[in-house]
């Protein structure tokens, strides 16, 4: 009715104390194949992996990993935070593993650092760029800017193609290497902000 819960009220509820909560965060493992969307007529979107968990909540994922990705997606009912997230003036960082299929060089890692221009002359902002197998093709991006495609996009001004992208973490937070592909947890108050602050 016209109860009005303030975010440190208590309510009880068979005998058990609930804290209300005004939002939720989650952190998702998604598997491939799985959109980031909230409702899609053909495919198994992030929000179907949460079932019916919370009824009530219009959750939503912040940001976008394509269908063949993999990895850290942030799910909220929280607009205000995820436009903090998602604003090109917070530079919250989102960081990936990704396969490609031609070595790193010099010349990658310098492009990206300086900042690559798209095929279709969009100027990005600096990433960082790092091998992490001596064959030079499973590497570490770092990025301060969410375009569409954007990975697969600036390694394809070098000709190299991505065999696979991996989100391990967005700012501070890394993906809990507990959660299997497809399985989730609300995150603490401390990880919430560790998002913003870890950037």
């Amino acid at each position: 009715g016209d109860t009005q819960l303030k975010e440190s009220d208590t309510v009880a509820v068979d005998g058990r104390a609930l804290s209300y909560q005004q939002f939720v965060y989650i952190m998702l493992n998604k598997p491939e194949g799985v959109v980031s969307a909230s409702t899609d007529k053909r495919d198994t979107t992030v929000v179907d992996l949460i079932g019916d968990a919370y009824p009530r909540r219009e959750l939503f994922p912040v940001g976008r990993l394509d269908k063949t990705s993999t990895g850290f997606v942030l799910l909220t009912d929280d607009g205000g935070f995820a436009h903090e997230i998602l604003a090109p003036k917070r530079h919250v960082s989102k960081t990936y593993t990704v396969v490609i299929d031609t070595p790193l060089t010099e010349e990658m890692r310098r492009g990206f650092a300086e900042g690559v221009t798209l095929a279709d002359g969009t100027a990005l902002s600096p990433a960082e760029v790092e091998a992490l197998t001596p064959d030079g093709l499973t590497v570490k991006v770092r990025l301060r800017q969410g375009v569409y495609h954007q990975i697969k996009r600036m390694f394809g001004v070098y000709g190299a193609g991505v065999n696979a992208l991996h989100r391990d973490a967005i700012g501070g937070l890394a993906l809990d290497p507990a959660l299997a592909p497809g399985q989730w947890r609300e995150l603490s108050a401390e990880e919430v902000t560790a998002i913003t602050t870890g950037a």
